[in-house]
């Protein structure tokens, strides 16, 4: 399918900078292909209007670590020169690969000299450099790595929203989820930022229960689709884990006549992942690089909540995939013309696709 196809234009100002407060005063966009009418402006406090007793919330518990750090390359008999690193994958106990720029400054056996608030000072040399990615080996190992790591680094905020204001004190919080344990992401699984202790509290008490899995959120998350036909689009992996228990409870649910609801795409690529033909969900391990775009058919997965996605990246992919293309773009029309806040701290949209087992 033509990537073209998911373009469209957006006005900066609907970009979102920062968060709703309350979370759940965030507007969601409740989309129903086949039903009339087929959407409806609701806000995400009325989330639990749309689910019943025994459906399944999954959630992403990975946390964002402060993955951007900013240091200085020194080289004997050269000028120093500033890096900008963002830790992307970690090799072992004390090495990480991370993008780096400008890279090209950058050679193997070259040191980089990390500095954060309060005099925090972590050294790393580079081993290996492919374009612009490098690998890192810190002077530090486990726990003190990580602890050093929180000391220096930086939230690495979305590039839509770092190219119009800084990084801040605030998004140490504003850009972690309620359910963030499982240290490992560069980006917030976005559609959970929306969910506060009220609204969990409203969904239980609707009989909603909630299953948490992992998946490591990558930088590849915000990366346009260069290729000009999605069957030249190499998928970027990431790394998950769905327990033998968080599979169980959703298999005992969907035999009892529940909905998996997945929040974001994460879960939903991950849930999809584990899944075989039959739509049983069994534990997984591992990293997935699952493509989900219009023509696919979905496992496990009956309705999702997410944000507004980047034009002709893999996410809004996603969306017509579980929607249907044609009702994608007049979702997104929609939202566009009334104003909705989009990407990482805006608003949110509810799919709820007619599956024929809950028709």
């Amino acid at each position: 399918m033509r990537v073209d196809a998911f373009d469209f234009e957006l006005p900066p100002e609907q970009i979102a900078l920062r968060p709703m407060e309350p979370r759940e005063a965030a507007r969601l966009l409740v989309v129903r292909p086949g039903a009339s009418p087929e959407r409806e402006d609701a806000h995400v406090g009325d989330l639990p209007h749309y689910l019943k007793a025994g459906d399944v919330l999954v959630v992403n518990d990975t946390r964002v670590i402060p993955a951007a750090l900013v240091g200085i390359r020194s080289r004997e008999g050269g000028s120093d020169v500033r890096i900008e690193a963002t830790l992307v994958r970690r090799r072992d106990g004390r090495s990480w690969t991370a993008f780096a720029k400008p890279a090209k400054r950058l050679r193997p056996g070259d040191v980089i000299r990390f500095e954060g608030a309060g005099g925090v000072v972590l050294e790393a040399t580079v081993q290996a450099k492919r374009e612009a990615e490098v690998d890192l080996a810190f002077a530090l190992a486990g726990a003190d790595l990580d602890a050093a790591i929180a000391g220096v680094g930086h939230m690495p905020i979305p590039p839509y929203i770092a190219a119009r204001r800084a990084e801040d004190a605030k998004d140490r919080t504003d850009y972690q989820t309620l359910f963030a344990a499982v240290d490992g992401s560069v980006a917030a699984p976005t559609a959970s930022l929306h969910f506060t202790p009220n609204l969990m509290a409203a969904l239980e008490g609707k009989g909603v229960e909630v299953v948490r899995v992992t998946l490591h959120v990558g930088p590849g998350t915000f990366l346009p689709v260069k290729a000009e036909d999605t069957a030249g689009h190499a998928m970027h992996a990431e790394w998950g884990e769905v327990t033998e228990d968080a599979a169980a409870r959703l298999n005992a649910a969907k035999a009892c006549g529940g909905r998996i609801f997945t929040v974001g795409s994460t879960p939903t690529r991950l849930i999809e992942s584990a899944a075989d033909e039959e739509g049983l969900i069994h534990p997984f391990l591992g990293e997935t690089d699952i493509f989900i775009t219009p023509g696919y058919r979905f496992r496990a997965v009956d309705a999702m909540m997410t944000n507004f996605h980047l034009p002709r990246s893999t996410l809004v992919m996603l969306v017509a995939a579980l929607i249907g293309h044609d009702v994608q773009k007049r979702a997104y029309a929609h939202a566009i013309a009334e104003n909705y806040r989009f990407y990482s701290y805006g608003d949110a949209c509810l799919l709820l696709p007619q599956r024929p087992d809950h028709d």
